[in-house]
Parts: C-alpha cells; structure tokens; sequence
C-alpha cells in the first residue's frame, strides 16, 4: 500500500483516477472521487472535466461550510459523498465509478459475489445494495449514506454503478478493483459453466494475519548480481501483467529461482502497479529477509522449487478468463490452437487446499508435462524455465480461455484430434 502521509490530496486523486480510467473502469465524463482531509476538507474530482487528462490544480476543496475553492465546480455527486462522510465518519475517501462489468450487476440489480475467490472476500469487506433514484439527488445520497453507515464497503448502485467507501483512496481504490475482477470472473463463468461460490473452505488461512507458516528471518550479507538482476525483472513483468489485466494491484505473485532453497518472490501488501526492486523478498532455505513479509504463496512456490528441478519461474494470478474454468469445474482444452496446447498441455485441476494444506501434493503436478494448472476458487500457477517462459504460459493460458469463452456465442469448438497432437508432439519433441 502506498504511503500517502506526505502525497497531497490533489494528488491522490489524480493518481488514483488515472488508473481507474487507463484501466478502463470509467469514460473520460463518469465517475468521482473525493478524500476528506483533517481539517474537514472535502477533496473531489470536477464536474465535467475529462478524467483521461486530469491534473491536480483542476481537483476542487469543499470547505465544511459549504464554499468551495478550485476553477471548476465540484462534481454533481457531492451530496453523496457529503452524507457518505457525515453517516460514517471512519470513511475518508469515496470512490464512484461505472466499470461495465459491476455495472451489468447493477443493472439486473445483482451483487456480484466476492466469494468467487478465496483470496476476495476480506479485501472486498461487506456489499450493500441502494436502490434507483436520480444521480445527484440528495435522495440518491441519502440511500448511499445509509449503507455505509450500516457498514458497507461497497455499494452497489441500482442501473448506475458502484460506490465504494474506506479510510483512504488507495484502499478503496484495491476493494474497488478486486470486486470487478470477480465481477469479470462471474460473468465470464456462468458463459461456460455453473460458478461454485465458496463459503468457508480456505477463507482464514487467506485473511490478513491468517498465514499458515511463519518463517524465521535473515541478514543477508550481500546481494548479488542475480538476485538484484531478478528483482529487476519481477518489478518489470509484475507492471506488465498489471497492465495486461492479468494481475490486480492486490494479487498476483511471481518467483524465481536463484540457487539451492533461495528464491526471490513478491511481497504481501504491496500494490503491483507501484512495485520496486526493493519490496521484492529474498527466501533462503525456508527464512526470510528481514523486514520483508513475502506472499502467503512463497511456501508453494518454494516446495515447487526443490520438487521440479526444471522450474526456475513461477507466477500465481487470478486472470478473468482462465478463472471462469477454475470457478466451474469446466474442463479447459488447451487443444484449440498449437501454440496454446504446445504451452500448456494438460492443465490439471488442483484443489483449493492445495495452496496450503496440501502444498507437497501440489508441488508434483509441475512435471514438464504439467506446466500449468488451475486451482478451484484459488488462482491459475503457471511455471516456467525462466520468468518469461512462465510469463508467456500465463498470457497464452488467458488469451486461450477468453477466445474460448467468446467461442460460446459462435459455435461449437472443434479441437486439434489425435492425430494432430501427436504431429505437434513430434514436431516439437513435447515427449
């Protein structure tokens, strides 16, 4: 999480709004933020101003009398945000926005539901529902309000979008994007299949505080060039898949290997769009580098590591196509074009508690046949040779799983046959 203790308001929401947009989540007219400061504050994005291009001195500051200071007008959605702060004062930043994908749900006035991954239900907190009334209406704001301070988190906007509410822009930002990837998720998978929605099974051990193992620390005496190298290259595939929507600014890890029990890996609680060669956490036969907190994965990865010699790259991620099969129970058949069954092969399913509980289990489906697999309600595991070997299975495994989810409003998928693996196989000496 970024530290935001010297960052003005201005620019928090600047930030903040770009990602949003960029990200595709709003059009350069919809959508609003706002932060409440100490003083009282009121912080918010103009009204008719393009969010594409929005600078800090174009972000109004709403007195708490009411006067306002800025060269445009607030956003026509400040009496929601008002009454959001007044019902519940632990909020201190309000997040509005229409992505499509939450924006279907409000329109058949539906909550998506964050139970679809494991790894959601404590990021995305407890989701309301406030019913229709006109955007701006100090009615509108009121049902908003209510919600929050009954506890919500999340509002759900009937026929408008979302409202989300937390004690800073950066966290409601984080809930806000990971409740549209299980959106994304839900749609995505009831095209394919029938989504089964955890209740319980997995959820504690994926809480904050909640990890199974606790590794004790180290000093490391130096770092060498490898490992400052592979730091490097996991902040700058981190950003990609971020940016290839692989990733979400709170899930994703990637590893590599380094040499006997050591690897580098991902931090915990560190947002990936913002990741620095310095949050990366060195692993060394099973400790720690002090002050780092390594992802909750790090004992998966690790294992794979001394189990598959071969392995030197590992990616876990949730992307939204491929976690349709995961959330389903549906087959995936990487047999839809060479390159996808010559990267992927078999894909086996692996159960939640594989990450965990059974992570010496796991850890043997990685044989080169396997280099890929999917965990019900859990991620997507895609290993490698190198980061970019690993890389590139992840990126084929859900450009795959999106042409086949779309393929289900085309027609029937014919599949390579027999035949034509086993050509595949010979030509590019899979055996």
């Amino acid at each position: 999480m970024i530290n935001s203790d010297f960052l003005h308001p201005s620019d928090q929401l600047v930030m903040i709004m770009k990602r949003i947009y960029e990200y595709g989540m709003t059009t350069m007219s919809g959508g609003n933020l706002s932060i409440k400061d100490d003083n009282g504050d009121i912080w918010i994005t103009p009204a008719g101003i393009d969010k594409g291009g929005l600078a800090g001195d174009d972000i109004v500051r709403v007195k708490p009398d009411g006067t306002t200071e800025g060269r445009y007008k607030p956003s026509s959605e400040l009496p929601f945000h008002r009454l959001a702060y007044e019902k519940a004062p632990r909020l201190r930043a309000v997040l509005h926005a229409h992505p499509p994908a939450l924006v279907a749900f409000s329109m058949a006035r539906k909550i998506p539901d964050a139970g679809i991954l494991a790894s959601a239900r404590h990021v995305c907190g407890k989701i309301g529902m406030a019913r229709y009334d006109l955007p701006g209406s100090v009615r509108l704001g009121e049902k908003i309000a209510a919600a929050f301070e009954q506890g919500c988190d999340v509002v759900m906007l009937e026929n408008h979008g979302v409202a989300v509410g937390a004690e800073s822009i950066y966290k409601a930002f984080l809930l806000f994007e990971t409740l549209d990837f299980c959106a994304r998720i839900e749609i995505n998978a009831r095209r394919v299949g029938k989504p089964v929605i955890q209740k319980d099974k997995g959820f504690k051990c994926r809480a904050p505080g909640g990890r199974q193992t606790v590794m004790r620390e180290f000093v490391p005496v130096s770092h060498s060039n490898e490992e400052k190298a592979a730091r490097r290259d996991i902040c700058d595939l981190v950003k990609r898949a971020y940016r290839q929507r692989l990733f979400t600014g709170s899930q994703g890890t990637v590893s590599r290997r380094l040499g006997a029990g050591s690897c580098v890996i991902t931090p915990a609680a560190v947002d990936r769009a913002y990741i620095a060669p310095e949050d990366v956490a060195l692993i060394d036969n099973g400790m720690r580098e002090a002050g780092k907190t390594p992802d909750d994965l790090a004992p998966l990865h690790a294992l794979i590591y001394e189990t598959q010699p071969h392995v030197n790259a590992i990616i876990t991620a949730c992307p939204p196509n491929l976690m349709a099969f995961a959330v389903t129970g549906v087959k995936f058949d990487s047999r839809t074009i060479p390159e996808s069954y010559i990267l992927l092969r078999n894909m086996p399913r692996l159960q939640f508690d594989a990450l965990f509980s059974r992570r010496e289990e796991a850890a043997k489906t990685f044989v080169k046949e396997n280099p890929v697999a999917l965990v019900e309600n859990g991620c997507v595991i895609a290993t490698g040779g190198s980061l970019i070997n690993a890389f590139d299975r992840l990126e084929v495994g859900e450009y795959s799983a999106k042409a086949i989810v779309a393929s289900r409003d085309v027609g029937v998928i014919a599949a390579i046959n027999d035949m034509q693996t086993a050509e595949i196989h010979e030509a590019f000496h899979l055996d």
